[in-house]
């Protein structure tokens, strides 16, 4: 169904044919507090609604559903109105279909990224995964979101479906700040990161998120929950806890409700904050089995002390191995270093990995590492889809983006989670093979020569003869020096913008098998199957546009680079 946006009269007219039962979102503002803004909607019939915004601050949230269908046209005048964003989807088949775009405006339009293929919101900013999980039979992903610019402000909840992980259709905004904070553009705070379950007695799903208001005392952050049945839109939100434990010597930090089954069988949530010990992880557990109630405090899980953090964000804890009841069953903590520090290579915000075992009130650590030594891979979710642990992290960090920060939001491809001898692997789900188009080299790259890419989105594949042989990747940007290499200190992404900044590097890793993801904004790593992955993003939407492998005489074996697409 086509869309078409012009002038009359100067007004400003966007028509589109609409199914029957179509409902259309608005977010809109008036340009004077003396006027209010106004969409109109008519037919050939002539005017038949209207919507309305007084607050001259911040878009307003309106709805309108149209029951007969047919050509629709949304006019308003721009001297008097300001209209953000405009899609429309019906009930029934949103699940299948998605919304559709009908406006938005240069602040917060999408990039125009052909081929590209990590996901991006519709529209506006995005920042954490949320409520990462399966439900309905497919993948969901719920992220924060802000809708009127490409810049970090109060937070809303976005939504994608998919089939594969890969490929998502966009669904309506799904949760909302409380009406005290949407009045006005002021980041005070809005619905933070948290996780879903699906409903134990019956379709649908409940969601667990933090609601934070900055001047709000005793408490900034609380937590919430809310249910859907169709899967897609929210109801309304209740206040699961109020206040933080006492006596736990914890800052206002109280965030990022991530909500399992435990070895129990009981329902446990985790939450990050900041001691006088350090960073920590507390634990909730409810022998409710809806979750919706009776939530107690069980304790500290997790504290951290070696990177003097301001808190430890969106932890998360699945099963790795085996059936979550068995004892012998390993388990994965994840968290985020919120204002870390690695003083050795000056990365800031990374993300940590302990591998243990979980017995419902204690973990025991066996191992862990960095999650990813490229830094850009934070507030990384997973869940356990089947038997297979799946996870999805946001391609930014805290260190180098910000509000004041327009940049391209994306996440990290869905990568899964396992043991093998010993060791932690983390490569990209299998499906990421799918998104390979054309072979665009199989020797020049191995030859030594540069190749040109037709766009920004490519994968590369190179094998050495030996493990921690010597390379270097060349990548051409026309904004920033890049490139990938292996020496005796470990595997570095090397990237120079011409400010000083960390070292990206994973030191003492010593890899054979090399997957290059390249895409607008961001390059990602896979190496020895996972063993170490590395996430760096980009600044701007520029392309990588050629690429060079330099190696030690005889010690590449192949080397393959394919396009890829969605």
């Amino acid at each position: 169904m086509d869309t078409r946006t012009y002038m009359e009269d100067n007004l400003k007219v966007i028509a589109t044919e609409l199914p029957v039962n179509a409902i259309l979102h608005f977010w809109l503002k008036a340009i004077s507090p003396d006027q209010p803004g106004s969409v109109s909607l008519r037919n050939s019939d002539g005017k038949f609604g209207e919507v309305q915004a007084v607050n001259a601050e911040e878009h307003s949230f309106r709805i309108y559903q149209i029951f007969g269908g047919g050509e629709v046209e949304c006019v308003y005048d721009p001297a008097m109105t300001s209209l953000s964003v405009a899609y429309w989807f019906t009930p029934h088949d949103v699940l299948e279909t998605g919304i559709t775009v009908l406006h938005t405006n240069p602040a917060n339009e999408a990039p125009d990224l052909p081929h590209g293929y990590h996901f991006r919101p519709p529209f506006g900013w995005m920042n954490d995964p949320n409520g990462f999980g399966r439900f309905g039979g497919r993948p969901h992903l719920f992220y924060q979101h802000y809708s009127h610019g490409r810049i970090w402000n109060n937070m809303h909840w976005g939504h994608a479906v998919s089939a594969d992980y890969l490929r998502w259709r966009h669904l309506p905004v799904f949760l909302f700040p409380s009406e005290a904070v949407t009045v006005r553009p002021d980041m005070r705070g809005g619905a933070f990161s948290g996780s879903a379950i699906a409903l134990p007695n019956g379709p649908g799903i409940r969601v667990f998120f933090t609601e934070k208001i900055a001047e709000r005392t005793p408490e900034q952050e609380i937590q919430m929950t809310a249910t859907s049945g169709d899967l897609f839109s929210a109801g309304a939100a209740e206040v699961l806890l109020g206040e933080r434990p006492d006596g736990e010597g914890l800052t206002p930090d109280f965030r990022d409700p991530y909500v399992f089954r435990g070895p129990d069988g009981l329902w446990k949530m985790l939450l990050g904050s900041q001691s006088d010990q350090g960073g920590v992880i507390l634990l909730y557990e409810t022998e409710d089995g809806t979750a919706a109630t009776g939530w107690r405090y069980c304790g500290k899980l997790f504290v951290e002390t070696q990177y003097r953090t301001t808190a430890l964000e969106c932890p998360c804890l699945l099963p790795l191995d085996g059936d979550a009841r068995n004892p012998a069953t390993r388990w994965a903590l994840i968290y985020g270093l919120m204002n870390g520090e690695d003083k050795d290579t000056g990365r800031r915000n990374l993300t940590m990995v302990d591998v243990g075992w979980f017995d419902g009130r204690h973990f025991a650590k066996e191992f862990g590492r960095e999650l990813d030594f490229g830094t850009d891979n934070y507030a990384f979710q997973a869940f356990v889809d089947g038997d297979t642990p799946v996870g999805i992290g946001w391609i930014g960090n805290w260190a180098d983006t910000g509000p004041a920060i327009d940049f391209p939001s994306a996440m990290s491809l869905p990568r899964t989670l396992k043991i093998e001898d010993g060791a932690l692997l983390t490569p990209p789900i299998q499906a990421a093979e799918s998104l390979r188009g054309r072979m665009l080299d199989r020797t020049r790259l191995a030859a030594g020569q540069s190749v040109a890419l037709p766009h920004g989105a490519v994968e590369i594949l190179f094998d050495l003869a030996e493990p921690g042989a010597h390379f270097r990747l060349e990548l051409e940007h026309p904004e920033t020096r890049l490139a990938l290499v292996q020496t005796d200190e470990g595997i570095e992404i090397l990237h120079d913008n011409g400010k000083p900044g960390p070292r990206y590097l994973g030191k003492g890793a010593r890899g054979s098998r090399f997957r290059v993801f390249l895409d607008y904004g961001s390059i990602e790593v896979f190496v020895d199957h996972g063993r170490h992955a590395a996430t760096k993003r980009i600044s701007g939407f520029e392309p990588i546009r050629a690429v060079k492998l330099q190696t030690d005489a005889g010690m590449l074996q192949r080397a393959t680079l394919w396009e890829m697409r969605l």
